[in-house]
């Protein structure tokens, strides 16, 4: 593909060669001749001056020295957002692979109960169970297993071998990828008198709404009563645990290995690293982000803050604090110093009153 088929397709301004021949797209790190690249984030822009891409996606707004030290030449498409525009061009190069066929695999095992919108995909041995409804256009991949009175919204994705548990609700456009549990027990054991535990019933539900995305191989508990929700446009990482009657909140982003406890309730617009952890029955502003392996035992009441740390802190004072545990060792030192003169002291006094 040309570039300047590429540069009409995103919409941006060649400077240099626009006939030259693009096959590929690439990281600006690992690009070769032939591959078409981009820069966002400024931590890679030493690469410009050394990528080996016959093009590359800059904003508009900024120039770069970098660009001038360049031995060989190379072809720049001006757009607005570099990185939106490498994603349209990931998709061009390297479609997705052949959809799911529409229809009913025949090994599939589908409740006569069940009820199955027209234009819906599903896959090889896949299980339905009694009363759940399937929505328009949706895609369940093979070895997916639905419990009694599942909901699937339409358009929505599920990728193979998922567990969905009885009485869940799936929304519309709703993507979740292999190996996921939906609607496991919740953790609810109550100590006895004789040292044992008794499971407390769980018998509430998973409800997760529209536009939401939840990654390989996490677990969404069901609630002990009620439900545990995942709101509209949330977007979860892979290997996440939700615990049961969690709320969380719009369009919030999760990072993987998270761990949020029961009842705990998280705000929209908000930002986990990887490896969070959550104590439970504690809330979480909106617009809060909490940096990779802080631990947060308590709640979080004021939106728009970033919190980092264990036990987690705001940024700045976190920042502090490690600031000035890295002048430890000299305080240390000089503490130590200190009390050699003390002691030096000391002695010289004793030796002067016994002089006296």
């Amino acid at each position: 593909m040309r570039l300047d088929e590429i540069a009409g397709f995103i919409h941006g301004d060649i400077s240099g060669d626009k006939d030259v021949e693009i096959t590929n797209v690439a990281k600006i790190e690992d690009a070769h001749p032939g591959d078409i690249t981009f820069l966002a984030n400024l931590k890679y822009k030493k690469y410009l001056r050394t990528t080996s891409a016959s093009a590359i996606l800059l904003t508009k707004r900024t120039e770069f020295e970098e660009l001038q030290r360049r031995e060989n030449p190379i072809s720049i498409v001006r757009v607005e957002d570099p990185y939106q525009s490498f994603l349209q061009l990931i998709d061009k190069f390297s479609p997705l692979p052949q959809p799911l066929a529409i229809g009913i695999h025949p090994t599939a095992v589908i409740s006569k109960t069940a009820k199955l919108a027209e234009k819906t995909a599903i896959g090889a041995y896949v299980v339905i169970g009694e009363h759940c409804v399937i929505d328009s256009k949706a895609v369940i991949h093979p070895g997916t297993v639905l419990g009694d009175h599942v909901h699937i919204g339409s358009n929505t994705l599920i990728y193979p071998n998922v567990t969905i548990r009885e009485y869940c609700w799936i929304g519309d456009r709703v993507v979740i990828h292999s190996g996921t549990v939906i609607g496991s027990d919740g953790f609810g054991f109550a100590p006895k008198e004789d040292g044992t535990y008794e499971k407390i019933p769980q018998r509430g539900i998973v409800f997760i709404e529209d536009d939401v995305e939840i990654g390989a191989n996490c677990t969404i508990d069901r609630a002990t009563l009620g439900e545990t929700r995942i709101k509209m446009g949330a977007k979860l990482d892979n290997l996440i645990q939700v615990a049961h009657n969690v709320i969380i909140g719009e369009h919030t982003v999760i990072a993987a290995q998270t761990g949020i406890s029961g009842s705990s309730k998280v705000g929209k617009h908000c930002s986990f690293g990887g490896q969070v952890g959550l104590t439970g029955h504690i809330t979480i502003a909106d617009n809060t982000s909490i940096g990779a392996q802080s631990g947060v035992p308590k709640t979080i009441d004021q939106p728009g803050k970033i919190w980092f740390g264990y036990p987690a802190k705001e940024l700045h004072e976190t920042l502090k604090i490690q600031a000035a545990v890295g002048q430890l060792p000299a305080l240390l030192h000089e503490i130590r110093n200190m009390q050699k003169k003390i002691e030096e002291l000391e002695l010289l006094l004793k030796s002067n009153w016994k002089d006296v």
